[in-house]
């Protein structure tokens, strides 16, 4: 606010609060850095892709914040979730001001002048049913375990504890504790071997769950029954890939594996490479390429390789 109008209603507001109160005006707000578990802005080619992943896929139809947390979010986790959105928002505008040039760089300007930029939505998600934050936000019920908050929130909650056990539910239902994450890994088990939920979901189990040497911490509440689970299949798979022999199938399943793991963390993959991937037969090879591929910052470092991004 710049203009002498501007300032009338500002020392106005301040002159006539001060009565009643501590008044100050043009007041700075420092933001603390926060960070964005994972933002996601959907890909209009890949929509039936999209389709196909259930629940996941709806809350990926526009672009959103995806907060995950490990019990019930407070209401001031949320508060703070709300400002990431919120500030997020603001340097999306600010980047599509830069863009679109200095013409369009003021951000008091009249409305036709600004790019337009999507509200980015907010999609809490948690074990257990946060009433603070669905009574203070006035959250309805849209589905078994989905609210949406006031419309201009453009916030949703995710109550994992109350997702139906269905296939459009399981890689939300595998963010859960408890009784949810074990049936949410019975069930990932019962898939088919080629179902692409097991092609995403394989190598991150087995990096996250026991891929570290010190031992599961205790916090993760991981029952008995699903670290034998998941220590079984860990022994499974890498018996396969060490199996001399195998054919040809189980070769282009392990590449494609890693392809897929590269793919969900966003690291290009040129051409030359792709091939050489899907040449590969060594099963030791894939193996150390699938294991770096869930945590390797480029596809140099995946394939050991300089020169590639």
């Amino acid at each position: 606010m710049h203009n002498r109008s501007d300032q009338f209603a500002k020392s106005l507001l301040r002159d006539g609060l001060s009565l009643v109160s501590a008044a100050q005006t043009e007041v700075e707000v420092l933001a603390a850095t926060q960070k964005i578990d994972v933002f996601s802005v959907p890909d209009p080619a890949r929509e039936a892709e999209r389709a196909r992943m259930g629940l996941l896929g709806e809350l990926a139809a526009e672009p959103s914040l995806f907060e995950p947390f490990h019990g019930t979010p407070s209401l001031r986790q949320v508060r703070r979730c709300l400002r990431k959105q919120l500030t997020w928002h603001h340097e999306l505008e600010r980047r599509a001001r830069a863009a679109a040039g200095a013409a369009a760089l003021d951000e008091d300007a009249d409305a036709p002048t600004q790019p337009a930029v999507d509200f980015p939505a907010l999609v809490v998600i948690g074990r257990g049913r946060p009433e603070t934050v669905l009574d203070a936000y006035r959250c309805e019920p849209v589905q078994p375990g989905v609210y949406h908050a006031v419309p201009g929130l453009v916030m949703r909650v995710i109550v994992l504890a109350e997702l139906p056990r269905t296939r459009a539910t399981l890689l939300l239902r595998l963010l859960g504790s408890g009784r949810v994450l074990r049936e949410a890994l019975a069930d990932l088990a019962a898939l088919p071997d080629d179902a692409w939920e097991k092609s995403i979901v394989k190598p991150l189990l087995i990096h996250f769950r026991l891929g570290a040497s010190e031992p599961i911490d205790e916090e993760d509440e991981m029952s008995a029954e699903i670290r034998a689970w998941v220590e079984e299949y860990e022994n499974k798979l890498r018996a396969e890939a060490r199996t001399e022999g195998r054919d040809e199938g189980r070769a282009e399943e392990a590449a494609r594996a890693v392809l897929t793991a590269l793919r969900v963390r966003g690291i290009a993959v040129p051409d030359a490479a792709r091939e050489r991937i899907l040449a590969e037969k060594d099963p030791e090879t894939l193996e150390r390429w699938l294991e770096r591929a869930v945590v390797a910052p480029s596809l140099a470092e995946v394939l050991d390789v300089d020169g590639l991004s």
